[in-house]
């Protein structure tokens, strides 16, 4: 219910936020222990380094639990459960056995997805809305959809013998811990290949339930070995010589150091990192409905999306009245406690993060483009940034080429398709990009040009297990969902 109270005496017609009661989805829908060990071999363990670390809610800075810290005994023990699981009893199912286990973990899922949503929100921060209608419906149809695939891998290798790499290490970032999960665990099961995954240390809690569900599933032990720690854990399992296969997510800078790393050795890689994404505005666009996919590209999920649309590319001719609507619509965004289904946006991740994100936004306004910012109240305690955008903004200035991570957005100008395909390429990056227009030929022929891993047209994040993701230049390579995604969980075999 609404309360009868209105912003500024302003009525909603007039573009007012009303001041909606809180909705809290209930927190005791999951019960989060003091302290969680390493899963290892189908088992929960003390880890041998003997340490722990805290993991918090950004929302409100409470301590959620104790986690176990993974250390170089911790990870080989992992990779050689991982190693066994996959010669004893993995590799050797059939495919059809194989996606028995797939699809009661995502029927397992789909029964506990309330639950998997409330943690995922406490822990990372993001909206309850997002949680709940995006992650965890998009984690349980990865392990349908490669469920599927797991006893027809030579119809999608037409012609080979496909054969399972062995074990992988995996590596996922924070921005989207259980979806991420999903995202590696299930190609690499259902191509026959055991895993030793290691989450993000700010939100390890998702990954720790999900080994809930592979003992409820009755998974093999070893098969999914997951380990907690920062870093260095990850360091550890990336140089661990008895891996056939590492896959990472997060940040260009980190993914340079694992490619030197795996260099010279028999390990496959694939690396899914940065990106400073392009949205591209038309003037026969349909204007609100650009607006509102911008919305969701840059603000709902805090800008935590390697793919996150961070700069807007406007038509001249209609630079005016987009700024206009995008300064109305961000005023009504609802920021705060993250399990309220009324928030619109919710914590950023880590005190770390809000500082690289507020000394990004200063830099902006120090090189001299306009802020934008909504006048939203924070809440006193937690990790929060207020929806920005900035105007008068070039590809010369920091915010319009570096990754800020956060809901932030540089707006620029273009007169022509050639010069906009032109600001669009002109980074580092290649992993996503938005073209608003509404003639469907201006579109294929402007996302002809793009150098992006993904173009979507007149819709902006939109994710499906079928649909290949990846990128291109210093976005990483390797392709992750379809059956470009198998293939890099499959050895060449035989023609």
């Amino acid at each position: 219910m609404a309360n009868r109270e209105r912003t500024n005496g302003q009525t909603p017609r007039d573009g007012a936020r009303w001041d909606y009661s809180p909705a809290p989805e209930a927190r005791n829908i999951v019960k989060i222990k003091p302290r969680y060990g390493l899963f290892i071999n189908g088992e929960f363990v003390e880890p041998k380094s003997g340490q722990y670390f805290t993991t918090i809610n950004p929302a409100n800075e409470e301590v959620l639990a104790e986690v176990a810290y993974a250390g170089p005994e911790d990870v080989d023990r992992a990779v050689r459960a991982a190693r066994e699981a996959y010669e004893k009893i993995w590799s050797k199912l059939p495919g059809k056995e194989r996606a028995k286990y797939l699809f009661r973990i995502a029927r397992i899922i789909q029964e506990r997805s309330r639950e998997f949503a409330v943690l995922e929100s406490l822990d990372g921060g993001k909206p309850i809305r997002e949680s709940r209608d995006v992650d965890i419906p998009l984690a349980s149809a990865h392990f349908f959809y490669h469920a599927g695939w797991a006893d027809k891998l030579e119809y999608a290798f037409h012609g080979r013998r496909p054969r399972p790499l062995g074990v992988a290490g995996q590596i996922i970032p924070w921005n989207f811990p259980l979806l991420m999960a999903a995202w590696k665990i299930a190609p690499a099961l259902a191509c026959g290949n055991t895993v030793v995954l290691k989450p993000a240390e700010t939100t390890p809690l998702t990954a720790l339930l999900l080994c809930e569900v592979f003992q409820q599933a009755e998974l093999p032990p070893g098969v999914v070995n997951i380990i907690t720690g920062d870093g260095q854990t990850g360091a550890w399992l990336v140089q661990h010589p008895d891996l056939d296969k590492i896959a990472f997510t997060g940040s260009t800078e980190v993914g340079k150091k694992i490619q030197k790393a795996v260099a010279g050795t028999r390990k496959r890689l694939t690396l899914e990192l940065g990106g400073k994404a392009a949205n591209v505005i038309f003037e026969d666009a349909a204007i609100d409905q650009a607006i509102e996919g911008i919305v969701n590209g840059i603000y709902f999920n805090q800008g935590h999306v390697c793919c996150a649309g961070s700069r807007l590319l406007v038509e001249e001719s209609i630079y005016e009245v987009v700024v206009r609507k995008l300064k109305r619509r961000i005023e009504l965004l609802r920021v705060g406690d993250p399990l309220d289904k009324n928030t619109d946006v919710g914590a950023i991740n880590s005190l770390m993060q809000l500082r690289k994100i507020e000394h990004l936004v200063q830099v902006g306004v120090q090189e001299g483009a306009e802020i934008h910012q909504s006048s939203c109240p924070l809440p006193e305690r937690g990790y929060w940034f207020r929806p920005t955008f900035f105007t008068r903004v070039s590809m010369a200035h920091t915010i319009a080429r570096e990754e800020i991570f956060g809901p932030v957005l540089a707006v620029l100008t273009f007169r022509t398709p050639e010069e906009a395909a032109e600001i669009a390429n002109n980074t580092r990056y290649g992993l996503s990009a938005g073209v608003w227009t509404n003639k469907g030929s201006k579109y294929l022929a402007f996302a002809s040009r793009l150098k992006a891993g993904v173009v979507w047209c007149n819709t902006y994040n939109k994710f499906d297990p079928a649909s290949p993701f990846g990128g291109y230049k210093e976005s990483g390579f390797g392709r992750e969902g379809g059956i470009h995604g198998l293939s890099a969980y499959v050895a060449s075999g035989e023609w």
